[in-house]
């Protein structure tokens, strides 16, 4: 792979020397990256609130509105599946570039195009940011363990996800105003700088080398074909479970709205901003928790960190719609937050054991589960908030992510017990015998 993000050629050769230089800091190009990724999750943010109200207005019915977010979902699910074969063809690197040029040039097209020609603009704006955003995050999220090390997992997954979240409450809170300022033009010319800012940043990054695509060597020294048949599992498993989350996600995120309704006519749209940003406050404080338990233990969370995460953010966003005083919901949705901080983490995390080729496939498939996941939650949801409540969708969503997140904690702790290594479930030290753990980190 040429010019690829990974580094990983040289850094293992300098490995020792890289650290001791750097300390326990991450390199500056990675957090030159996760700040153009910031900067390019703000621009989605605002893309979604701006976007789906012009596609409202456009096309003047709901049903318009969710055919474009359907497109944009089966374009992120259909790129999940070419994204390792891409990634093996083409440099990390130009995937991310140029999954920023393409939408950007497209909103630009869509602010200067006649009026007659916006919806196609808007169908080839659907396809290109679907199918860009997954290509970007495949790309971004298997590269950590080649930029950063392995050791260091943790805390470039931790800024990531930190990054994320700031750039989710500062988009959405501004949507609304940036919109009424200026109006749409602008508002997808704010978008398409943001896409270009990021384009620019990972055009300058100096990356070289390729990815670490060696095989891996069998953890713990035990019978190679037994133990890849168990973790083959175990990652099946875990992919399946977060399609199970991605499904709870969608009922929340439709129930929200009608909750917030319900619960404040008034002023429907404070609710909602005030329950996004505790919940963005949570993933935030956790993150920071993650950190430090990098620094002084030098272990990552793994699989049981993951599945026990679900369980706790299924839990909590189950409370969330119960009718509790609305100082004990805030409070729940900033526990949500942390759980969910948890779960994209040590996903992660154990994802990203995998060595290069495999970890690029993986991640792509992941990201078509959790597309299809989503997009198929969001259309059952919406079916069923016209004739149930919304406590009512959103317990019986969750309700069974956390009962398999639970079946899953349970059937870990028991095969650590079994195997002998009950004080290693869920975590990762740099000698990679977990159990939990995929060979090859």
């Amino acid at each position: 792979m040429e010019e690829d993000l990974g580094m990983a050629g040289g850094r293992q050769a300098g490995e020792g020397a890289d650290v001791e230089q750097r300390g326990t800091g991450l390199p500056g190009e990675f957090r030159l990256l996760v700040t153009a990724y910031a900067v390019t999750s703000y621009g989605s943010y605002l893309n979604m609130i701006a976007l789906n109200l012009f596609v409202y207005e456009l096309t003047g019915s709901a049903f318009g509105m969710g055919l474009f977010l359907a497109l944009r979902l089966a374009c992120g699910a259909a790129a999940g599946l070419v994204a390792g074969p891409l990634v093996a063809r083409v440099s990390r690197k130009r995937i991310m570039l140029w999954s920023n040029v393409a939408p950007a040039a497209t909103l630009v097209l869509l602010v200067l195009v006649p009026p007659a020609g916006r919806t196609a603009v808007l169908l080839l704006n659907a396809v290109v940011t679907g199918g860009g955003t997954t290509l970007f995050l495949v790309a971004l999220r298997s590269a950590v363990p080649d930029m950063v090390g392995m050791d260091r997992r943790d805390r470039a997954n931790s800024l990531t996800v930190i990054a994320r979240s700031l750039a989710m409450v500062v988009g959405f809170a501004s949507a609304g105003l940036v919109v009424a300022w200026r109006g749409y033009p602008a508002t997808f010319l704010i978008d398409a700088a943001s896409f270009a800012i990021c384009a620019a940043a990972v055009a300058s990054l100096s990356l070289t080398g390729s990815a670490a695509h060696e095989s891996p060597a069998t953890p713990g020294g035990g019978r190679p074909g037994r133990t890849r048949a168990t973790l083959g599992t175990l990652l099946v498993l875990m992919i399946g479970l977060r399609t199970m989350d991605a499904l709870g996600s969608s009922s929340h995120n439709s129930a929200l709205p009608v909750y917030s309704a319900l619960i404040d006519r008034a002023d429907p749209a404070g609710f909602v901003s005030r329950f996004l940003t505790c919940w963005a406050v949570g993933n935030i404080v956790v993150q920071q928790g993650i950190r430090l338990r990098a620094k002084s233990r030098g272990r990552t969370i793994g699989a049981f960190g993951f599945a026990l995460g679900t369980v706790l953010m299924s839990t909590a966003f189950i409370l969330g719609f119960a009718g509790l005083p609305t100082v004990i919901t805030m409070a729940i949705a900033v526990g949500a937050g942390c759980a969910d901080g948890l779960t994209e983490v040590s996903y992660a995390n154990y994802l990203q054991t995998l060595p290069g080729t495999r970890r690029d496939r993986v991640f792509g498939l992941s990201a078509t589960a959790e597309n299809l996941g989503f997009g198929t939650g969001m259309l059952a949801t919406s079916f069923l908030l016209d004739r149930l409540s919304p406590f009512a969708v959103v317990a019986a969503s969750h309700g069974v992510t956390a009962v398999i997140g639970l079946l899953f904690c349970i059937g870990l702790w028991r095969h650590a017990r079994r195997t002998g290594r009950a004080g290693h479930v869920g975590t990762s030290g740099r000698d990679h015998r977990d159990v939990t753990e995929v060979p090859g980190g």
